[in-house]
């Protein structure tokens, strides 16, 4: 049997990989943007911090970013946690594919989150249309779109703790005297505080970060962080402000992924569940057919119909119904070098590449997290993390200064946008494995080491076959994200080979109604290629708690 020290060795052994590589493409950029705007003529100018965070203007960007993401934040849980009790406690018709449907939102690129609301509320949209209302350019369109975007946060973190609570605890209550409003608020609303919390950080840190939905909709009016970060690097080029701003997301990020990580150990240790199965049932009464038809109206209005504008916008051009979409293989609009369509395989290309490295790096790291234990460990599991809330922004200028010179001589390297990618990719391939690591039992990696088995055939012939379907799962989920990553790739991507967020964006960054169109449709390519892998995802899922 293998001691302590050995299980040591392993997992440092394990870490030495995935650390490298955060090191080199994610420490290394970050930090080298820090160290160029606050160190200047050989000396560190710390007094830039405060007079960045006594501006005026960037108190206000402090101010918007924070506001936005709590009232975000707020209408999300009010939204979806009708829904969340829904797919918890009910069984219907269609249920699955409901699922599947409220999810496709969270792995669509936040660019397409942005074009579907521009044709719904933008200038010619549906409401425009309809009844000469725009939203565009409002704060209402950027929270609208952000809960759009994280409905599925709650319903399926919340709405999966939720379906395991066992019932019979409330219902006792309920025999005991208490009323069902005093049931549900002392029994179950303390067994579901962890995961309403959980769910409510993970929408506060994706909102905090908000990029590309701020970029779209919310014009030269609202800015958040990462928006503010962009313009202070690519338009005025004023690095100082830019470092001050990405120590300031740091900072604000690594609290929240602090406090995040706290609510999941609670989470984790201190309920009792049941299968999942048992708890759900048909509706009954008036009252909870009504609530179901609240549901099915809620996802109708604030999912489908976005995503149903985008889709009708991208046809119907002047000439031809395919108008658009025949647009995309000419190279005429000047914005590009090659034809837009090129921008579906170059971002199919880079995905895959980019799924390829978030499965080694985030399948090393899992196995490395596999057993808790010390504050080592701990350490290592928050810096996987990191690339989902540090400046995306700031990541895509940093590989720019930085891998430019041997022996990291990048910049010319069609790696460089798969590497950016696979640092997002990375924490959803851990998050998926670990749960199913950490269930396989420890008696049996033990067994085969007494039999003689190497730590690599421990893995490859007890860890793999269990983990196999979760392998899969992992890698759905990092192709989903690199293919819409747009952050970091805006800095990258080349105009020969543009990324299809990219493309999209730099479209409706030109007037037209051409480029418009052109922008939809490929919008509606990248949504349609997200959904087909989310579906893949929903049939391999091993556990149909619906949790993330």
């Amino acid at each position: 049997m293998r001691g302590p020290r050995t299980g040591s060795a392993a997992r440092l052994g394990l870490m030495v990989l995935p650390v490298a590589f955060f090191g080199v493409f994610f420490a290394y950029p970050v930090a080298s943007i820090v160290e160029r705007g606050l160190h200047v003529d050989g000396a560190w100018q710390f007094g830039r911090i405060g007079e960045v965070l006594g501006d005026a203007g960037i108190r206000h960007v402090l101010w918007f970013t924070t506001w936005q993401a709590l009232v975000s934040t707020a209408l999300t849980l009010l939204i979806a946690l009708p829904g969340a009790y829904v797919f918890a406690r009910f069984d219907f018709r269609g249920k699955e594919i409901l699922r599947a449907v409220v999810t496709v939102p969270f792995v669509l690129p936040t660019v397409v989150v942005g074009t579907a609301f521009l044709a719904l509320v933008g200038r010619g949209g549906l409401f425009d249309e309809l009844w000469g209302v725009r939203l565009d350019t409002t704060v209402w369109a950027i929270l609208l779109a952000h809960v759009f975007f994280n409905y599925a946060v709650v319903v399926r973190t919340v709405g999966g703790l939720w379906a395991q609570l066992d019932p019979r605890q409330e219902e006792a209550a309920r025999m005991l005297g208490a009323s069902r409003s005093r049931a549900w608020r002392t029994v179950t609303l303390p067994a579901l505080a962890p995961a309403v919390a959980a769910a409510a950080l993970m929408v506060f840190l994706f909102t905090f970060t908000s990029f590309g939905v701020v970029q779209i909709l919310g014009g030269p009016t609202f800015s958040t962080l990462e928006v503010e970060i962009y313009r202070q690097t690519s338009e005025i080029f004023d690095l100082a402000t830019a470092a001050v701003l990405t120590l300031v997301q740091f900072v604000a990020v690594g609290l929240i992924l602090v406090v995040h990580a706290w609510t999941v150990r609670r989470r984790e240790t201190a309920l009792r569940l049941v299968d999942a199965s048992l708890t759900a049932r048909r509706p009954r009464g008036a009252g909870q057919w009504a609530l179901l038809a609240g549901v099915l109206l809620t996802v109708v209005v604030l999912i489908l119909l976005p995503l149903g504008v985008l889709v009708e916008r991208s046809f119907g051009a002047s000439g031809s119904v395919l108008g658009y979409y025949e647009a995309l293989t000419s190279d005429d609009s000047g914005i590009f070098l090659v034809a837009p369509i090129e921008a579906v395989g170059n971002s199919l290309s880079y995905a895959l590449a980019a799924t390829a490295i978030a499965l080694l790096i985030g399948g090393l790291a899992a196995a490395a997290l596999t057993r808790r234990a010390g504050r080592l460990v701990r350490g290592f599991d928050a810096l996987l993390m990191l690339p989902l809330g540090v400046s995306a922004v700031t990541v895509g200028f940093g590989f720019l200064i930085t891998l430019d010179e041997p022996p990291l001589d990048l910049r010319g390297s069609w790696l460089l946008v798969p590497l950016a990618q696979a640092l997002v990719g990375v924490p959803f391939v851990v998050r998926t494995m670990l749960p199913v690591l950490r269930a396989v039992d420890e008696r049996l990696r033990e067994a085969a080491a007494v039999l003689g088995a190497s730590p690599w055939r421990v893995w490859r012939e007890v860890d793999l076959p269990m983990v196999r379907r979760a392998l899969l799962i992992a890698a759905g989920f990092a192709f989903a994200v690199s293919l819409g990553e747009f952050g970091a790739t805006v800095f990258i991507a080349r105009a020969d080979n543009p990324t299809l967020p990219v493309a999209v964006a730099r479209l409706l960054g030109r007037p037209g109604e051409i480029n418009y169109g052109q922008a939809m449709a490929l919008s509606t390519i990248l949504m349609v290629v997200c959904a087909v892998a989310l579906l893949v995802l929903e049939r391999l899922r091993t556990d149909r708690s619906g949790e993330f």
